[in-house]
């Protein structure tokens, strides 16, 4: 097989894999070429190349014999190491390890950690400052200059598309670039369950440990997905304490504050609040108004000559509000589009192209979603949101769900004033004015609202 001919299946296994998958385990193999029946290939680590045979190894084989008949064996080989051949017609390993050479990297070097692909695009340069995420910008400066740890752990959370993992990524970036030989891991909390599981099942912990404590910053993206599975928090907890001691960096990101993930035991939550934590906020309209100007700006380069008309990337801010991934996709798509009809990018091209996305962000958010949501935070009874009682412990929650409902929905007064108990539109006017009020005094308030409204919106 050519390697032209592995360019042109690496496509058809993105698709089967998927595409997280594809990423982790497929795209860092180099092919080398094939000799003899055996297809040869690079891997980051004689781990990799362990668990890519393992688990991949018999869906490769099946595709490369499929272009190449006279493929029957994989063999994996770390870049200075001697190669692992694979057992015939399976794509396993030999139970022999593969030997290091004496000038093989040392087990801490970045190219031996099996750490999740940075992407080339997430960078500060490229990141888009605004007021809702500002602080957070901030924080992910002061970390990537390096030099003595100020906060550990730096603990960015947020909805999706807020810019989590783009400042993650832009972190490690100028880390490295800062200093090369930094030891810099970053890896999503599912990449780092995956290493824990593999590592008991190969009875290889120690290597395990080894590996993760010698690193000079951990970064894991999405640590929500380790709550409720005991054994990866243990060993998560063990970690942490092990680089904090050693006056390591670490950062982290979830998609909520430590207090609101569920099932996250109470020792890892306290070791995660003993640092930094910021909020992402939601984009509010003029940072997202930013976010589409600066991409425009670099798709004008790579599509000369197309011309946006006024009024476009504002209607676009106004209506993709609640993330920033899908609004630089629709302006992705929209500059394609332009190109291949030959038009300019106007309000009829816009919902030409866009159409199932503007469809998708006019997802209505009824009262009763609103009442029920408000019910869960505060702890009370949905009757208690809609009935007559005035008590105080009732009484606020009601006016928050009133304040979101005139917020998030488009109900008139006294249709919302009906929804909640047949009361009066005044009544929901005196409400929503009285939580607005309190918004600018009382900070717990303003944090309900915020937490809510993502949480609706989400």
């Amino acid at each position: 097989m050519t390697k032209e001919q592995w360019g042109a299946l690496q496509e058809t296994l993105c698709k089967t894999v998927g595409e997280n998958n594809y990423k982790t385990w497929i795209a860092p193999l180099t092919y080398r070429g094939s000799q003899r029946g055996v297809a040869q290939f690079n891997a980051p680590t004689n781990f990799f190349g362990t668990y890519v045979s393992q688990n991949y190894g018999d869906l490769l084989l099946s595709h490369i014999a499929g272009m190449d008949p006279s493929v029957r064996k994989l063999s994996f080989e770390v870049a200075n190491a001697a190669a692992t051949p694979a057992q015939p017609g399976t794509g396993a390993p030999s139970a022999q390890p593969a030997a290091r050479s004496e000038t093989a990297a040392p087990a801490a070097n970045r190219e031996d950690l099996p750490g999740a692909p940075l992407d080339s695009r997430f960078t500060f340069d490229s990141f888009v400052v605004g007021k809702p995420n500002e602080l957070a910008h901030a924080a992910a400066r002061r970390v990537a200059e390096g030099g003595p740890v100020t906060f550990n752990p730096l603990f960015l959370y947020g909805g999706v598309g807020l810019g989590k993992t783009h400042l993650m990524h832009a972190i490690a970036w100028e880390l490295r670039a800062r200093n090369p030989e930094l030891v810099v891991l970053y890896l999503s909390a599912e990449q780092f369950m995956y290493r824990f599981v593999q590592s008991l099942r190969e009875r290889k912990m120690m290597d395990f440990k080894e590996m993760f404590r010698s690193v000079d910053v951990l970064m894991v993206d999405d640590v929500q997905f380790i709550a409720g599975k005991d054994s990866t928090q243990e060993e998560f907890f063990h970690t942490f304490n092990a680089l904090v001691d050693q006056n390591k960096q670490i950062i982290i990101s979830a998609d909520r504050a430590p207090d609101e993930i569920k099932d996250l035991e109470n020792r890892i939550r306290s070791r995660l609040q003993s640092g930094l934590v910021v909020d992402l906020h939601p984009t509010d309209y003029e940072l997202r108004l930013g976010i589409l100007q600066t991409k425009a700006e670099m798709y004008r380069a790579h599509y000369p000559g197309l011309h946006i008309e006024d009024g476009v990337l504002e209607f676009l801010a106004h209506r993709i509000s609640t993330n920033v991934r899908v609004l630089e996709g629709a302006l992705t798509r929209l500059f394609a589009f332009a190109s291949l009809v030959g038009k300019p990018i106007n309000m009829d091209l816009v919902h030409d192209s866009l159409s199932d996305v503007l469809r998708a962000s006019e997802r209505k958010i009824s009262i009763e979603e609103i009442q029920r949501k408000v019910a869960e935070h505060y702890n009370i009874r949905l009757s208690d949101i809609v009935g007559p009682k005035r008590v105080r412990t009732f009484a606020r929650p009601r006016q928050v769900a009133m304040y979101l409902c005139k917020q998030l929905t488009s109900r008139s007064l006294p249709e919302i004033g009906r929804r909640f108990g047949g009361r009066d539109h005044t009544t929901v006017m005196h409400g929503v004015r009285r939580i607005e009020e309190l918004r600018q005094q009382d900070g717990q308030i303003d944090e309900d609202i915020e937490m809510l409204r993502r949480a609706l919106e989400a």
